[in-house]
């Protein structure tokens, strides 16, 4: 699984969007210069007290006014942001087929060359009574307002290729293997089947393979997504970039290359990537049957208007074509859309949902099926203490100061504090904040971790051991007092943490995942509004099963492979489900990828958040219903955009081509005509705004 590729690969990304950025900069300047060029009243009679300031701008905007200055702005535009539109647009027509990309070629080109001849012959047009009205501003608004949309649709692109590089980060770099001359530094890239690698303590594992000496706890959460530490010993598999953490110990590499599990997970999340289908644009489909109508339409208005129009007919047989061509310029189409997504986007910001694709306004409107990945989803990926209770009899001690014996609980739960808090276990942690302060202050001996067992030491001359049933059986201790309690807590998903001093059974800890506080309500909200939730997990079917039932989940998967959550999802699409997965784990990027709305929570890995389509930053699930309540607002307002933007069409350019003329005599000039459409795309950008107060509770 080599490196250099796919850098080379996102490098390329980070360019084109670079390059979309300044184009776009460049653009919003000049479009906001000629805007203030061409639709601020000037006249010098204006000018009552001459302030410095007042004569700098009188000075300034009269250079702004001048039409040779506007003429060279609107070229930069024109042609040197623009010209991506004209190859699309020809492209487009190679093929034989008209597009949106046609209409931005054509509209803006006809406002372009048109405020060109007015300009190159004015002295001409003023002669024979033709307006020298300029369309500057309006070609440029144009190509400025349809880039901002490119360049939304580019950052989201760009932000898919670096989750793949974050997970390429996760690999070691290096290898130590087993040579003739001993252990030898080597680039993992180079490891064979077979080598035998050498791990220490904290260092993370290179490839996958089996364990032939030593032991250790192995932190697997990156790809299983559980926090608690896994104990492997001779004979057990090892995964690829997962994390060493106690003992030291020699490996055998079994996969190498792009058959670890690390590159199969990366080969998910692309495939999963690449194979998303974008919006499919609706405005190119109605723009395929729009484009011909508008040209043919500036066509008839030309030859009717050469024919049968008032003298001089040629003028007002151009004001005819050109004033339909503007009209019909796609403005407020090209806005339609990008502008509610913007708007959208920053509202789903302010609320904690950073949102990284369009896609997700598409389809979160009709999803109908969540699935919520148990640990660190559902549950907040952290043990913490249940219950706690102390055996019967307690009457384990021998030569212990007296006051100490009169207050026994107190005392046991200060030795239990002080062993525990020598070991960095997350059981630990839970227990030792579990008791709080200790009363007595004791000190530890010969403190000793038993893998994924527990822990022992000396305390006070007694022997303390601390940890699982298996740990007691190994040191003699009997449990057989609490078998009633352990089948009762193993219903609720519990785990139990013995406690002995000199092998007997003196307490023991319940110990479970905490439940998001808000899982319950975000379930019932989610239900009401007709979607089903779904709950994944490598649990057993025992825990899962007490989990799902305490937030209110009717089905659920357990016993779940890392690998295998994709293709449950999967599973979920053919049956012609609408899918979000909400998850926090590496082991989740493909799931999270292959949904069609991946939603990443914050405390999760890096590569989560990146593979997924919704980051939820404050780590809080809550905010799932409101990303598809989001989605079904943003939507209509795209519809109402969309259905205004073409209803304002329909309706103007009969108008514009002088269907009124015969009638009443009103014939819509092109300056009426470029006022008109600013004020189509104008209605549009209010309508857009409207979702940063829209209710999503």
């Amino acid at each position: 699984m080599k490196h250099s590729h796919m850098h080379d690969h996102d490098i390329g990304g980070v360019q084109e969007l670079k390059k979309i950025k300044i184009k776009l900069i460049v653009s919003i300047v000049i479009t906001s210069l000629l805007m203030i060029g061409s639709m601020i009243p000037f006249d010098l009679s204006m000018v009552k007290n001459e302030t410095v300031i007042l004569l700098v701008a009188t000075w300034l905007l009269a250079i702004l006014k001048n039409k040779l200055v506007m003429l060279l702005l609107a070229t930069i535009v024109q042609f040197w942001v623009g010209w991506k539109y004209y190859i699309l647009a020809w492209q487009g027509l190679k093929k034989g087929k008209t597009n949106m990309f046609t209409l931005i070629a054509l509209g803006t080109s006809v406002a372009y060359f048109y405020s060109l001849i007015a300009v190159l012959f004015e002295s001409w047009f003023i002669k024979h009574g033709i307006p020298t009205y300029v369309y500057f501003e309006a070609s440029s608004a144009i190509i400025t307002f349809i880039l901002m949309g490119s360049f939304l649709e580019a950052r989201a692109k760009g932000r898919a290729s670096s989750a793949i590089k974050e997970l390429m980060n996760l690999q070691p770099q290096k290898a130590r293997v087993l040579r003739d001359t001993g252990w030898v530094e080597i680039p993992v890239d180079d490891v064979q089947g077979g080598d035998i690698i050498l791990i220490k303590p904290g260092e993370k594992i290179p490839v996958d393979g089996v364990i032939v000496e030593g032991d250790s706890s192995i932190n697997e959460s990156m790809v299983t997504g559980e926090s608690i530490p896994v104990h492997k010993q001779k004979g057990a598999m090892v995964i690829g970039a997962t994390v060493n953490l106690s003992g030291s110990f020699q490996m055998k590499a079994t996969k190498v290359g792009t058959d670890t599990v690390l590159a199969q997970i990366i080969n998910l999340v692309k495939k999963a990537q690449s194979s998303k289908v974008p919006i499919q644009n609706f405005v190119d489909v109605v723009s395929a049957y729009f484009v011909p109508a508008v040209i043919i339409a500036a066509i008839i208005a030309a030859i009717v208007w050469g024919v049968f129009g008032p003298e001089p007919k040629v003028v007002y047989s151009i004001v005819g074509a050109v004033s339909v061509l503007i009209i019909a310029c796609p403005c407020a189409l090209g806005l339609a859309t990008p502008t509610s997504i913007m708007v959208a986007v920053s509202r789903g910001a302010k609320e904690g949902m950073l949102i990284k694709d369009a896609r997700v306004f598409e389809l979160g409107r009709k999803i109908n099926v969540v699935v919520f990945d148990k640990t660190g989803t559902v549950t907040e990926g952290r043990q913490s203490v249940k219950d706690f209770r102390f055996v019967r009899d307690l009457s384990v001690f021998k030569n212990v100061e007296v006051d100490k014996v009169l207050d026994v609980k107190k005392y046991i739960l200060s030795v239990i504090y002080t062993v525990e808090q020598l070991s960095g276990h997350p059981v630990s942690d839970a227990v030792i904040k579990y008791i709080g302060k200790p009363a007595f202050i004791l000190q530890a001996k010969q403190f000793k971790a038993v893998s994924g067992l527990g822990v022992s030491a000396e305390v006070d001359g007694h022997h303390i051991a601390i940890g699982s049933e298996q740990l007691m059986e190994q040191e003699g201790v009997s449990v057989q007092e609490v078998q009633k309690c352990k089948l009762q807590w193993a219903e609720h998903a519990r785990s139990i943490s013995f406690v002995s001093i000199d092998k007997k059974l003196v307490a023991f800890f319940c110990l479970a995942d905490t439940i998001r506080k808000e899982v319950k309500d975000t379930i019932a909200r989610l239900k009401k509004m007709h979607i089903e939730s779904v709950m994944i997990t490598g649990d057993n079917e025992v825990s899962a099963a007490a989990v799902a039932k305490e937030v209110g989940i009717s089905r659920f998967f357990a016993r779940v492979l890392p690998e295998e959550k994709e293709s449950y999802v999967k599973k979920l699409k053919s049956e012609g489900n609408i899918v979000a997965m909400v998850g926090d784990g590496i082991n989740d990027a493909p799931a999270l990828a292959s949904a069609d709305v991946g939603i990443a929570i914050g405390s999760g890995t890096d590569i989560a958040l990146e593979s997924a389509d919704v980051a939820l930053l404050q780590n809080n699930i809550a905010l799932v219903p409101e990303i598809i309540m989001l989605s079904k607002v943003t939507m209509r307002n795209i519809w109402q955009n969309l259905a205004w933007a073409f209803g304002y069409n329909i309706v103007l350019i009969p108008v514009a081509a002088g269907l009124l003329y015969p009638l009443f005599g009103i014939m819509l000039s092109p300056m009426l005509a470029g006022a008109a459409m600013s004020f189509s795309s104008l209605s549009v950008v209010l309508n857009a705004l409207r979702l940063k107060r829209v209710s999503l509770k």
